[in-house]
């Protein structure tokens, strides 16, 4: 029996599975149960990366934190660097880095289909690159681990493009959810992020991942998240304006990240050499961790520290230790952290090491509210709480860095156990996300897509378009005529098509013009002129035209403008058919429902 089930391998046992599926759960059922099933995977491998991290940074514990600074501080990176190079190079052979962006590009122009190896390769990677101390955060591998099952789940099961996509958003949610034990932060980054539609048929789903991911954090590692902090003090009126003004600094803040990580990014891809750049990156990253401990890994110990109102302490084992008790030093020391944590991120990815820019945006976020309301503090001497505006600022550095506001806030909020501090977060969010939208439109996660023209998960209309095929909307059943031939011959043509246009082509399949039937019409009734009259002097050449290169976006923006009912395909000159809006328009109508979700 068992040799009988599995007779023709897994590939005859999946299609039973699907048939089965498909006879006996209903589609909405199905997506129910599957995403359950990836909200445990999803929250697995979250469980599974930060144990990792910790596996391999623990390994470091006793030869990093000792008295006084380590030259190791130059050695490791290098190490992580070199050995993530490795990996992704010679074992998967494939680019891995970016991970949200990489979801953005997959939704956008490859179906919402991600490889296969992205289940585990971003885990390792961005394992070996953090816990040898790499400037960077696991969320983004994670979020692209989480992506990667659920888009291959939904593959195995042969769903249709939005419920892939679905399960793409499902595995996002869970992965957030998990890592941070925030359910409500997972759903809104893939909302606000990812940019899936808010409908009932994905709400639910992205709910059930979320919580089940979240869920199996709790029961495994209990409140041992990456970020836990209870003790806010209460919203003060009066101090409205500091979170406005921080509200304003992290937006600005959130310019300067996003277009220095953009700016040193491309300095290091101008390096050819893969071996130069992990040297050189490492180098770099070295030197500032060496500066400036607090740069080393995710910087979570830094933000909790900064929490608890020890902000002197981001300056043991560093070359400023000695001068912990002078504010001004370690405002100054602060402020250098908050300069150069972007170039640290940067280095650290630009050399090949894997990560993302969540666990840097959030520290940075945090550093700059407590920074702000030290110098406050230190020159007015205005007594104000700074761990309140340390949570503040990280949600402001969110909203201006990822262009999240919602995701920063439901995320602050969850991990300080309440939304006693909802009110200062939405204003600190809402006047960063003004502010940094004032300099620049597109958050780091969606400029490198924008600036190719691959970003269209962030509009409909353009995701519809892309997904069209030009070449299969061009028809060329059109009677085509010499450039020779007569009247006699227009009329032969006339008598044999159901079109009213004509093109003129010559023996090499140049096109040479076209005529209107409505143009000429008058001499159809002229026996006499039949062979008086030559084509080549009724033709004309289309004022518009397109090629069979030209994107969809192209050709809708060529019928708007020309007012043109079927426009004229030429490739070099040469004639391939022509292209109708009726055409256009009922294919955009049959793709558009393909995408909706119901």
């Amino acid at each position: 029996m068992f040799k009988r089930f599995f007779i023709n391998g897994p590939k005859d046992l999946l299609n039973r599975l699907v048939a089965w599926r498909i006879a006996s759960i209903s589609e909405r059922n199905f997506l129910y149960l599957l995403s359950f099933i990836v909200g445990i995977f999803s929250g697995l491998a979250a469980l599974l990366l930060k144990n990792l991290i910790h596996f391999v940074a623990k390994e470091l514990t006793t030869l990093i934190y000792v008295d006084g600074f380590s030259y190791l501080y130059l050695l490791y990176p290098f190490i992580g660097i070199l050995l993530t190079v490795l990996f992704v190079k010679y074992i998967i052979r494939d680019n891995i880095g970016h991970g949200v962006s990489k979801i953005l590009f997959a939704i956008s122009r490859k179906g919402s289909k991600i490889k296969p190896h992205n289940n585990y390769s971003s885990m390792i990677a961005s394992s070996l690159t953090i816990g040898f101390g790499g400037s960077v955060g696991a969320e983004a591998p994670i979020v692209l681990t989480g992506a990667s099952i659920g888009s291959n789940l939904a593959r195995i099961f042969k769903l249709r493009y939005k419920y892939i996509t679905l399960m793409v958003a499902c595995g996002s949610a869970g992965a957030i959810a998990g890592i941070f034990n925030a359910p409500m932060a997972g759903i809104v980054f893939t909302l606000e992020v990812l940019m899936i539609d808010l409908t009932m048929a994905f709400l639910i789903p992205l709910l059930i991942s979320s919580v089940t991911a979240t869920v199996l954090s709790y029961f495994f590692m209990g409140d041992a998240v990456l970020l836990r902090f209870t003790a806010v003090a209460p919203f003060d009126i009066h101090y409205i304006w500091i979170y406005i003004l921080v509200g304003i600094f992290t937006g600005l803040l959130g310019f300067y990240f996003t277009r220095t990580s953009m700016f040193l990014e491309s300095r290091f891809s101008g390096i050819k050499n893969w071996f130069w750049r992990a040297l050189i990156g490492a180098f770099i990253l070295g030197i500032l961790i060496y500066i400036f401990p607090p740069l080393w890994g995710e910087g979570y110990d830094s933000i909790s520290d900064v929490f608890n109102n020890q902000g002197a302490e981001l300056l043991n084992n560093s070359l400023f230790e000695q001068w912990k008790d002078n504010p001004y030093a370690i405002l100054i020391v602060i402020g250098g952290i908050l300069l150069f944590k972007v170039a640290a991120t940067a280095a650290t990815t630009g050399a090949g090491g894997n990560g993302g820019i969540f666990a840097p945006t959030l520290f940075t976020g945090a550093i700059a509210g407590y920074f702000l309301v030290k110098l406050l503090n230190t020159v007015f001497e205005l007594g104000v709480p700074e761990n309140n505006f340390a949570l503040a600022g990280m949600a402001g550095m969110m909203a201006a860095v990822m262009h999240a506001p919602l995701t920063g806030i439901f995320l602050t909020a969850e991990i300080t156990g309440g939304y006693g501090m909802f009110i200062p977060l939405l204003i600190t969010s809402t006047v960063a996300y003004v502010t940094i939208m004032r300099f620049e439109p597109h958050s780091i996660y969606t400029k490198r897509l924008a600036q190719t023209g691959e970003l269209i998960t962030h509009h409909k209309d353009k995701a519809v378009l892309r997904s069209m095929d030009l070449k299969n909307l061009i028809e060329n059943d059109f009677e085509i005529l010499s450039p020779d031939a007569s009247l006699r011959d227009l009329v032969k043509a006339v008598s044999k098509s159901d079109r009213n246009l004509f093109p003129i082509v010559d023996k090499d399949g140049y096109l040479k013009g076209m005529l209107k039937l409505s143009k000429v019409k008058n001499l159809i009734f002229e026996p006499d002129l039949y062979d008086k009259v030559m084509v080549k002097d009724l033709m004309f050449m289309p004022e518009f035209y397109i090629s069979s290169s030209d994107s969809m976006e192209t050709v809708a923006k060529k019928f708007e403008t020309s007012n043109r009912y079927n426009l004229a395909v030429i490739d070099d000159g040469k004639y391939l058919g022509f292209i109708s809006r009726a055409v256009v328009f009922s294919n955009y109508r049959k793709t558009l429902e393909y995408f909706s979700h119901e």
